[in-house]
């Protein structure tokens, strides 16, 4: 009955995270090429909680979000995702897992020769769902002020445009995590706060988890915890206030506080 009782309560405890990462080292390479990129982290993010991951480029913060997408096969410590354990999970699983997640890169990669709608459709059709799958597509887009643009293809859209798409395509199942690499690299400063503001209301409504790996000192205010990553180790992890209150405020854009 005590060990009954302790299993569930770890049961328990583990349904109040979208990610649960213990003792978690990560190695690129083989024999003596080997190479370590991630030195035993051990962190937990819980569900409906905006983390923004960030700090020095190298420091594993890519490497870090593909082992939580799935993207990466992992063998040393635990890696639990909505529930599931990924060390030692098979190809097959793990694109089950990856299926449930909504991923945004700063390469958009849409396909050029579909509308903006028939992007968005694609990742209705991953998960069966052929019926709705327009009228879920525009509804989402439309709710990323893209409604006159869904018959579009991406040669006739903007930077910024063009990432609402992605983010839309991200969005649009309502996956319970999102992971965003660099979204805003490659906006100018309007486009870039109006696409994270946007990712927080929607993620928000949708009560799903987002960890955004970002060097965007202008977004930092949307997030409500910051981790910084130096050299495959957890340097820091902080409330997103007391992060910028213990850095330079020079290093820091004067406008990240207007909303």
């Amino acid at each position: 009955m005590i060990e009954s009782s302790k299993t569930g309560a770890i049961a328990s405890a583990d349904t109040e995270f979208a990610v649960r990462v213990k003792n978690l080292n990560y190695y690129y390479g083989q024999g003596d090429l080997r190479k370590q990129a991630l030195f035993d982290l051990t962190v937990d993010f819980p569900k409906g909680q905006i983390c923004i991951v960030t700090g020095p480029s190298g420091s594993g913060k890519t490497t870090f979000l593909s082992l939580i997408g799935a993207l990466r096969t992992l063998h040393d410590g635990s890696l639990k995702v909505m529930g599931h354990e990924l060390v030692g999970m098979g190809n097959a699983e793990l694109v089950q897992v990856r299926r449930n997640i909504g991923f945004i890169f700063q390469a958009h990669n849409l396909f050029e020769s579909l509308t903006a709608a028939q992007n968005v459709e694609m990742a209705v059709e991953l998960l069966g769902g052929f019926n709705n799958k327009r009228e879920q597509a525009i509804a989402i887009l439309e709710k990323l002020g893209l409604g006159h643009r869904v018959d579009y293809k991406p040669n006739s859209l903007s930077g910024g445009q063009k990432q609402r798409v992605a983010i839309a395509r991200a969005l649009v199942n309502q996956p319970k995590l999102i992971l965003a690499d660099e979204p805003t690299a490659a906006l100018d400063k309007q486009s870039g706060r109006d696409v994270v503001t946007l990712m927080q209301t929607l993620a928000k409504e949708q009560g799903c988890t987002i960890l955004m790996v970002t060097h965007d000192n202008r977004i930092l205010d949307v997030a409500d915890r910051i981790l910084n990553l130096v050299d495959g180790y957890i340097e820091s992890d902080t409330d997103t206030s007391d992060y910028i209150s213990s850095h330079d405020p020079k290093s820091l854009d004067p406008h990240m506080f207007m909303m």
